[in-house]
């Protein structure tokens, strides 16, 4: 079964930390290891040579016949078997053991055939003096590892929080905002009078890289939304003037033809001014309190198509009227022209849903919404309808949401605030 890990397991300051954290504890355990081998091996080895010197003066004395001072005997009942073992078969050795409760270094050696001459020396002060280092090292090894650890976590954290910095711009870019840039601080000139003092580093890199990137696509862009409004401006003029001169001319299909392919191109070219000043950013609304209900029947009679109309709740919202029915007139025309009867605009408190019950949306626009020029399935269009519908909800403070129902069906759903 697949361990499931709390959220914050997976960023980068928690991975940065655990990794200073087992290094640290590492190194500090490496450290200690040695310094402890190596002052143990140091102490015990002083005290060894001295109870070995203490047991070669003390076999001279017995030897002599001299009398053993105090902590030398023959055979003392407080000797470690094993060290007896040795001195008996002939060698010499020391070990360390408890003697009345205090640590001793004992030294024993043969004499007299299967007896043993011991020496005990006090061997407290060294076993203190091992006792406290250790606790010197773990000390010293936790204030190292927890100062290197906040030390390491600062420096993360400032990288985190520029990359976090980053990851916000991008998503209001990808939100639409193009204006939004990280102007990360060590991005500026690396050479001239306005040379940064500190090189520039992989975070930085990235977060020029980023800016670059918006400002580029923001150009483009602005030149692309340009050419759509001179393009639309240019073509409304001769646009009037073949209107005029379609309306004279004298009655049969191919007038009609040409008056209808005219009305194409004039509706063409208004819905591109339309969407050319709302990618500007500057319409502004002029609201008014409406009631939802009787807004939308408007609406529909005005699209001139056979909607049903189905008022579940009314409620009165503050809206621009205008905007508000050529957001429902676009949907409900959309309905008819691209799915199939019967189309249903339902009003549900501040929530208008249009239904229809055709093959529902494609997939690129229930996920990424629509787009200007782009239709699927063979249909006619331009898709410039459902662009402005969203763009005019957008300037209402409404959210326009496309989804397909379970059972078939494309299902449009504005949501205003209401009152």
């Amino acid at each position: 079964m697949r361990s499931v890990l709390p959220p914050w397991s997976g960023t980068l300051a928690a991975k940065a930390a655990a990794f200073i954290t087992v290094m640290c504890c590492a190194l500090a355990a490496l450290l200690g290891v040695l310094v402890h081998v190596q002052v143990t091996n140091q102490t015990v080895g002083q005290a060894r040579d001295q109870a070995l010197q203490r047991l070669t003066q003390a076999t001279e004395r017995y030897e002599a016949g001299d009398t053993l001072w105090r902590g030398a005997g023959v055979d003392p009942p407080e000797l470690p078997g094993e060290l007896r073992d040795l001195a008996v078969a002939g060698d010499r050795g020391t070990m360390v053991a408890e003697r009345e409760g205090r640590p001793t270094m004992w030294a024993a050696g043969p004499v007299d055939g299967e007896r043993a001459l011991a020496v005990a020396v006090d061997y407290s002060q060294q076993a203190r003096t091992i006792e406290g280092l250790d606790r010197a090292i773990l000390w010293s090894s936790g204030l190292a590892i927890g100062a290197t650890l906040l030390v390491g976590a600062f420096a993360v954290t400032r990288v985190t929080r520029r990359l976090h910095t980053t990851a916000l711009v991008a998503r209001r870019i990808s939100a639409g905002d193009l204006d939004a840039r990280v102007n990360d601080p060590r991005t500026g000139p690396r050479t001239g009078p306005r040379r940064k003092a500190g090189p520039q580093d992989e975070v930085a890199a990235v977060a020029a890289a980023l800016d670059s990137m918006a400002a580029s696509l923001q150009g483009k862009l602005l030149a692309e939304q340009r050419f759509t409004a001179d393009v639309a401006h240019e073509l409304r003029t001769p646009l009037t003037g073949l209107h005029a001169a379609a309306e004279l001319l004298p009655p049969g299909r191919p007038t009609e033809l040409v008056r209808d392919r005219v009305a194409a191109l004039r509706t063409l070219t208004e819905d591109l001014l339309e969407i050319s000043r709302l990618d500007t950013g500057r319409e502004r609304v002029e609201l008014d309190t409406e009631r939802l209900g009787p807004l939308a029947e408007r609406a529909v009679r005005a699209a001139g198509n056979g909607t049903e109309v189905r008022v579940v709740r009314d409620v009165s919202v503050e809206t621009d009227r205008r905007r508000l029915e050529r957001v429902l007139g676009n949907l409900v025309a959309n309905a008819h022209k691209h799915g199939r009867g019967p189309v249903v605009l339902t009003v549900d408190g501040p929530v208008v849903t249009v239904r229809d019950h055709g093959d529902g949306f494609p997939e690129y626009l229930v996920a990424h919404g629509p787009q200007r020029f782009r239709t699927e399935g063979g249909t006619r269009g331009h898709g410039l309808g459902l662009t402005i519908a969203r763009g005019q909800a957008e300037v209402l403070g409404a959210r326009l949401e496309f989804a397909n129902a379970p059972e078939g069906g494309a299902v449009a759903t504005l949501k205003l605030a209401a009152e």
